[in-house]
């Protein structure tokens, strides 16, 4: 993976944001998902330079992740984080969008689509739970397998670079002995920050309260791609399949031989896929 960016910080509604801007064209918003040690260039740091060859290619940490501000979130979390990337766009001068989301950010940027229609353009998401239910989705007291990947990395003795090997390997990639050694140690290291290990140690809920996003699905006037890996460790393409017949202009894609992160393990097609579903409704 090439070495990020310089760092950007911009204050938006409060809150402090970390992020990278990388090229020049159609603003494009990267937003990355909410496993340990995730952030935008861990998550999109393989296909980024390919995206700003020709886009504006912009990727933010959100709260609570990378060097972001760690706020407490009370509330509806997805309302909170959408409103607060509106704010950051204000701050960054940008009016209109694309959103290419992995996971927690997928949920996000749909949110967002539906809460504030101006400010998007089209979304390609990636492994993102926005509602609950669904063909061959996991069941209730399964539904929180990120949560409880994310509570056994953290607990016992702790964090350790081989339980992040291991985490990545079981649940986000399809095949763990590609996954690089400088991922690994990025990941590894970011989840050692002592404010991420604060808000999984918390007893309260400081991420803020669950949100079903059925009534939201059903708002989205934007097209969405959803790009799915066929092996998936946490929901099956069944159902993105059911998200996007939910959508007005809801579309699917399946990849073969990727999991969770695809856009790590396969950044070439990615960047292919994603390119000819966003230029053919904005050349």
């Amino acid at each position: 993976m090439a070495h990020p960016p310089n760092s950007l910080y911009a204050t938006a509604a409060g809150v402090k944001f970390h992020y990278h801007d990388m090229g020049e064209g159609s603003p494009t918003i990267f937003l990355h998902g909410g496993g340990p040690g995730c952030t935008a260039w861990s998550d999109f740091g393989p296909v980024a330079p390919l995206f700003a060859d020709d886009r504006r290619a912009v990727l933010v940490d959100i709260l609570q992740y990378g060097k972001s501000d760690k706020c407490t979130i009370s509330g509806p979390m997805w309302d909170f984080h959408a409103a607060k990337i509106v704010a950051l766009l204000d701050e960054l001068g940008i009016a209109r969008a694309d959103f290419v989301c992995n996971s927690w950010g997928g949920t996000i940027a749909l949110n967002l689509a539906a809460k504030y229609p101006e400010r998007v353009r089209a979304l390609v998401i990636t492994g993102s739970m926005p509602v609950f239910y669904g063909p061959l989705a996991p069941l209730p007291e399964d539904g929180r397998r990120g949560r409880n990947a994310r509570d056994v990395y953290y607990g016992g003795d702790g964090p350790t670079r081989e339980k992040m090997r291991q985490l990545i390997t079981r649940l986000e990639w399809f095949d763990g002995d590609q996954l690089p050694d400088d991922t690994l140690e990025m990941r590894y290291r970011q989840s050692l920050d002592p404010d991420e290990m604060a808000l999984a140690a918390a007893s309260d809920n400081p991420r803020g309260d669950w949100q079903d996003l059925t009534t939201e699905l059903g708002m989205i006037e934007a097209p969405v791609l959803f790009a799915w890996g066929m092996h998936d460790a946490f929901l099956t393409p069944d159902y993105p399949l059911m998200l996007a017949r939910m959508i007005k202009h809801g579309h699917l894609y399946i990849m073969d031989r990727a999991s969770h992160h695809l856009q790590e393990e396969r950044p070439h097609d990615y960047y292919s896929l994603v390119t000819g579903f966003l230029e053919q409704r904005h050349p």
